[in-house]
């Protein structure tokens, strides 16, 4: 190795080295960059555990009081996922128990419910659910509907002229079909959301943390610029950039195993991919994190502006995934704006692979866009970083130049 290359190779070292003392001496740094990957996702992986919720309360306005009519009540109170908690004389009544979030809804049933059925006439029974809190809405809607078609099925036998069960069953359900839930067998909103979030988590602390380390070394400086001006060692940009890139890479190698292996294993969420297809499909993905967190670091000004920016803008990335919102129903504009940040492909390509089992070659688009995203991100980093030199020594050769005219005066 000639003088030359080894020279770069000390620096390299020595910007690495630096900038890991700097992450585990600066708090900020350090809670972005380890305790909040390692504590946030089993925050949220326990708080959504449960995947369902159950036995939600409601209230009943039973006005026909029939046999029907308490057959309802009680089969809708024997489900898992609701609990007859009041019975109230009126709507109004109930209203007042829903608006004291002592019940999420109310089912109504009229006085002529029995009567109509009788007379082969179409009984209603009408559901009202507190919208705020769309999993409660689920339970309470779906348990109705599904008691509902099931006392239609005992209507339907009964009234058949059949003679064997057989009969009876295909009288009461002539079609019938197998409903297998696919992507999400537990219906919960724990595999439905999380997988994406933990992607998400990966790249806004990586944003965050080196923003703040950014923000530090400009609070440090007296010319407030990224580049120490007077170390030789800060010279070179492609050493600088791989110096630093390198230091979060090694942090970061350890929190993607943590955050795409271990979690997911722990709170039981679908886990289709093979430890290779992941580990192919993160290197592009933290890489392309890094070096757009290194991007953003240089445009902020002040320590605290990117945790603004970062908790700004966290929500709008999730629903750009197309994870929480269908893909197809996000205007064109906003799907070309979500272009520009990786957790786009990275969070659809891992809940594909990780939750749909898709094969390695249905995320090739994603895997290609990822390591364009690195590489651009990569030039557009030493693009920043050179113009960070520059300025800095501008600023120095100023400063020297003034002080060398207050000396000559």
């Amino acid at each position: 190795m000639s003088i030359f290359h080894k020279r770069y190779f000390v620096d390299f070292l020595y910007i690495w080295r630096k900038e890991m003392q700097q992450v585990f001496k600066d708090e900020g740094v350090f809670i972005f960059f380890i305790l909040v990957p390692l504590v946030y996702p089993l925050l949220y992986s326990w708080i959504y555990n449960n995947e369902t919720v159950h036995e939600v309360p409601v209230c009943v306005v039973d006005e026909s009081h029939t046999a029907l009519s308490r057959h309802f009540i009680r089969k809708c109170d024997a489900s898992s996922d609701v609990r007859v908690a009041y019975y109230a004389q009126d709507l109004d009544e109930a209203k007042s128990l829903v608006s004291r979030q002592l019940v999420k809804g109310v089912y109504f049933i009229p006085k002529e419910f029995e009567s109509n059925v009788c007379r082969m006439k179409q009984g209603v029974i009408s559901v009202y659910c507190d919208m705020s809190l769309m999993l409660t809405y689920k339970a309470i809607f779906q348990t109705a509907q599904l008691v509902s078609l099931d006392m239609c099925k005992e209507l339907q036998t009964k009234m058949s002229s059949s003679y064997t069960a057989r009969e009876e069953a295909v009288s009461a359900r002539p079609l019938d079909y197998a409903d297998v839930p696919i992507f999400n067998p537990a219906g919960g909103y724990g595999s439905f959301i999380l997988p994406a979030v933990l992607m998400l988590i990966l790249q806004q602390t990586l944003v965050l943390g080196i923003g703040l380390s950014a923000g530090t070394a400009r609070d440090a400086n007296p010319y407030r610029n990224l580049i120490p001006p007077a170390d030789r060692r800060y010279r070179h940009t492609l050493v600088i950039v791989l110096g630093k890139a390198l230091c979060y890479l090694m942090i970061y190698a350890v929190m993607c195993a943590w955050l795409v292996c271990a979690v997911p294993a722990m709170f039981h969420f679908p886990q289709l991919a093979t430890w290779q297809s992941l580990l192919t499909m993160m290197i592009p993905y933290t890489l392309a994190c890094i070096f757009f967190g290194m991007v953003m670091s240089c445009m902020v000004k002040y320590r605290e502006n990117v945790m603004l920016l970062v908790v700004f803008v966290s929500i709008p990335l999730l629903f750009l995934t197309g994870v929480s919102w269908p893909q197809s129903n996000i205007p064109g504009f906003l799907q070309g704006i979500s272009w520009l940040f990786p957790s786009t492909f990275g969070a659809r390509a891992y809940v594909r692979m990780n939750s749909m089992g898709a094969l390695f070659s249905d995320i090739e688009a994603e895997y290609r866009i990822l390591w364009i995203q690195a590489v651009c991100y990569f030039i557009l980093a030493l693009c920043v970083y050179r113009f960070q030199i520059y300025r800095s020594r501008r600023i120095a050769l100023q400063r020297l130049d003034e002080l060398r005219a207050s000396r000559k005066n």
